[in-house]
């Protein structure tokens, strides 16, 4: 079998209704909407959520909570997933990514403490935890904060 070979199965594919084309077809004249009504209408029909004049479910329950729209998300990598990168690496947001360690950068890099970092690394990062510092420069690894704008602030 050949891929210009391939066909749906019987009975997969069902060719759609085309309304309005006349009373022989079974969906003509008013096209399956009925006589009359806003929803016949168009461009008629209510918004979601619409119930009909009544308080509406999502203004009848209580507010909860309060969604900071400044918060900034910061992506978090662990000090064990560094040991991916070959000894005496540069580790940096591009690096991350290339790796498959992380998918989005979101508003900059924390880098966590947690599990053994058996690697001398160069690890440039927004942010860093004491006890992810305390694990890089054990290892003989050094540290850079990348301040705002990408700036490297070498500590």
């Amino acid at each position: 079998m050949e891929l210009h070979e391939l066909k749906p199965t019987e009975g997969a594919r069902k060719t759609r209704m085309r309304v309005g084309r006349g009373l022989g077809c079974g969906k003509g004249k008013t096209s399956g909407r009925g006589m009359k009504g806003q929803k016949s209408r168009s461009g008629g029909g209510v918004r979601t959520g619409f119930e009909g004049g009544q308080m509406p479910l999502y203004r009848r329950l209580p507010k909860r909570g309060f969604k900071n729209v400044w918060a900034k998300t910061y992506a978090e990598v662990n000090v064990e997933t560094l040991n991916r990168f070959d000894d005496g690496a540069t580790v940096d947001p591009v690096e991350l990514i290339d790796k498959g360690i992380l998918k989005n950068v979101h508003d900059g890099i924390r880098i966590l403490g947690g599990g053994e970092l058996s690697k001398k690394l160069t690890v440039r990062a927004n942010f860093f935890t004491k006890s992810a510092k305390e694990k890089i420069e054990a290892a003989g690894g050094k540290i850079e904060e990348i301040g705002a704008y990408g700036k490297a602030e070498v500590i």
